[in-house]
């Protein structure tokens, strides 16, 4: 017997849903994407101080869970508090400051993090991530320090929120891909480098408002974004170099004497970044079937690293 008015709302629904965890499973076992592990932290972290801090306050009529939570784990302009409290930089861009701002940042980390991964692979999205957050935090405290307008502020004021190691991964994968559109609700689809220059332009727009710390942040992120693209065109890959700081190093040394074996099958670095370049430029769809291999090839051989 077939389902008619609310009884087949409720099952397209249900399939709906289904769909949606099915398709979260496969990223997660699948995929290999970060961008879940990144939202998990922040998902967990936000949970936990808020959870326990709604149960504390109903039983206890106290407040000490997000009281502490905001002292030792935002991000403070007082110089001689980060000094004390020196891992703030990193504990800052996994804390939030309500369930619009959590809700909002992982949605754009989600979509934009997805480009990014597209055309970059997976292993450079954690590494961004903490560097647009500390490039945030470095820009937040130096403007509060040296700023005039700030001077006042600079002792009492603190930032939180993955906002501006979100706004590195927006600006990367617009500026690697400027010309890749997403369909926006009543506007339609919208290339995405006009999404980051409108946060951009907003984001220093109101540097000078109410959440003034959050906005440098923000700039802060996005800058560092930019910045590493295009040093990545030029051949210099700073997560890359840094992560490869921490690896062992084998002592063995490998000689092949295969002669025949396919030395085209991971693609040379100049011909990477001149693809890269060209999608900067002009944007993916303009690449051909042998640029679109090569873009391929070596992502996946980024994956197999």
């Amino acid at each position: 017997m077939a389902l008619t008015g609310p009884g087949q709302l409720w099952l397209l629904i249900l399939r709906g849903t289904m769909t949606f965890w099915d398709n979260i499973k496969y990223k997660v076992a699948v995929s290999q994407s970060k961008l879940f592990m990144l939202i998990g932290i922040n998902v967990a972290v936000f949970l936990v101080i808020n959870v326990s801090g709604k149960f504390e306050s109903w039983f206890n009529k106290t407040e000490y869970i997000s009281a502490y939570a905001d002292e030792y784990l935002s991000l403070p302009s007082n110089l001689h508090e980060l000094l004390i409290r020196f891992w703030t930089p990193v504990t800052y861009m996994f804390m939030h400051a309500g369930v619009l701002h959590i809700l909002f940042n992982m949605l754009f980390l989600y979509w934009f993090g997805q480009i990014f991964e597209e055309f970059l692979g997976k292993k450079r999205t954690i590494g961004l991530y903490l560097l647009g957050g500390l490039a945030g935090g470095v820009l937040f405290v130096i403007a509060f320090n040296l700023l005039p307008l700030f001077t006042y502020a600079k002792q009492i004021s603190h930032v939180v929120g993955a906002s501006a190691s979100i706004m590195a991964v927006v600006v990367a994968a617009a500026t690697v891909a400027p010309d890749y559109s997403i369909n926006l609700i009543i506007i339609g689809p919208v290339k995405i480098k006009w999404i980051a220059i409108f946060y951009v332009v907003v984001g220093f727009l109101t540097a000078t408002g109410p959440n003034a710390g959050g906005q440098i942040a923000h700039l802060g992120g996005a800058l560092i974004g930019f910045i590493y693209i295009k040093q990545l065109q030029r051949g210099n890959d700073w997560i890359t170099n840094i992560s490869g700081i921490f690896k062992r190093k084998s002592k063995l040394k490998v000689v092949s004497t295969n002669h025949d074996r396919n030395l085209t099958a991971i693609p040379r670095q100049d011909e990477v970044d001149a693809v890269l370049d060209k999608i900067s430029k002009t944007g993916y769809d303009s690449l051909n079937k042998h640029e679109k291999e090569v873009l391929f090839r070596a992502s996946k051989h980024e994956e197999e690293i």
